[in-house]
């Protein structure tokens, strides 16, 4: 592989999974090279954050890693996720110059333009392999345009705590150093549930537990979100959220770059009236993006366990919740799950005309932070 020609290189030469259901097999998961650099990156008091109704911006910040390295690698495909209040990626270890100042910078644009702490590290996979982890990834393609990374073998999640409890070292920028955000955005309303409940679900194998037995756990929670609705419970409709006029909470894509709050009401409003017209822009059709948008959501995802954001109705959270108890007293699995009445959505579109854009869906009141506080509180009382 060259540093330079990353469809050459690991990732993009994985074969792609297509069926969500498979990536429960473990054995379609390949382990990262050990040249490679992992990045992690989370929100730090996110839980205050979500007291005061900010996890917008909760969101944001762990977005706005997944843009500033897309950007920084020329758009370059590489393995990452999305959680919420933090995120993971996985680069070449030839990368980690060109990444390595402008994920610092995310942290120092969070402090300065959302008033939160984001800590940001990198962790050689050659230092997870010697704490006797292992981290490995596949790629799903859930679209014809679009693919993107689930992790497992517990890797991830051994550096995120690791820069947690400072075993590793921070990455730090200088006063008003900013990353390049283009992409980022956060132009839909949060999405209301149609079924009932947005239920956040983390699920993660129990540390002395029988993985062939997860995977049935795994397959079973499937089951009952292909029962309880459209498209296995998907937050987002069809033809995908609408724009609305007027806008609202827009200050955070204004604080992501240089485009200026005019520009970013002209851009929707342009949006807007052409989904109220059904018109099109030269190459850009706004039916099309929208109902891209919905294929694009990453609704369902393996990061170190089963992660979720469903649109259901309460008795189907409370089937999964009762499987899940059983599961947690037989020591195959911990979860934590969390229930809101609205999903929020985050968006890295690069390119409006091009297909590959991403959407990361959360729970609108803390979503994802919150099931895992539950996850913890289960593993401190019962570990």
């Amino acid at each position: 592989m060259t540093d330079n020609d990353p469809a050459n290189g690991f990732y993009t030469g994985l074969t792609p999974v297509m069926d969500f259901r498979r990536l429960t097999d473990e054995s379609l998961y390949e382990p990262l090279p050990d040249d490679w650099v992992v990045g992690v990156a989370d929100v730090v008091n996110s839980t205050g954050a979500i007291a005061e109704g900010r996890y917008k911006a909760v969101n944001m910040a762990g977005a706005s890693v997944i843009s500033a390295v897309k950007n920084a690698v020329g758009g370059a495909e590489f393995p990452f996720i999305f959680g919420g209040d933090g995120t993971g990626f996985a680069i070449p270890g030839g990368w980690r110059d060109r990444v390595a100042g402008p994920f610092a910078a995310c942290g120092r644009w969070a402090e300065e333009e959302t008033g939160l702490t984001l800590r940001t590290a990198l962790v050689p996979v050659a230092d997870i392999h010697a704490a006797g982890q292992e981290i490995t990834v596949a790629r799903f393609m859930p679209t014809d345009h679009l693919s993107y990374a689930m992790f497992a073998g517990g890797g991830l999640n051994w550096a995120e705590s690791a820069m947690k409890d400072g075993s590793v070292p921070l990455l730090d920028a200088p006063p008003g150093a900013r990353p390049d955000l283009t992409g980022l955005s956060c132009r839909f309303e949060p999405l209301a549930a149609r079924n009932g409940e947005i239920l956040s679900l983390l699920v993660t194998p129990d540390e002395d537990g029988n993985s062939a037995a997860f995977e049935t756990l795994a397959g079973q929670i499937l089951d009952i979100l292909d029962r309880a609705g459209e498209r296995a419970a998907h937050p987002v409709q069809t033809d995908g959220p609408r724009f609305v006029w007027p806008p609202r909470n827009l200050g955070m894509e204004i604080r992501v770059g240089d485009k200026g709050p005019l520009r970013i009401l002209g851009e929707h409003l342009a949006a807007y009236l052409m989904q109220l017209f059904g018109v099109k822009a030269g190459e850009f059709d706004i039916s099309l993006y929208r109902s891209d948008v919905a294929r694009n959501t990453d609704f369902r995802k393996f990061d170190d366990g089963l992660k979720l954001t469903a649109d259901c109705p309460a008795r189907v959270i409370d089937e999964i919740e009762t499987l899940l108890k059983t599961a947690q007293e037989e020591g195959v699995a911990r979860y934590g799950l969390h229930r809101q009445d609205k999903a929020l959505m985050t968006c890295i579109v690069p390119t409006p005309t091009a297909r590959d854009h991403i959407h990361f869906v959360d729970g609108a009141s803390g979503g994802y932070a919150r099931a895992a506080e539950m996850l913890k509180e289960g593993m401190s009382q019962t570990g």
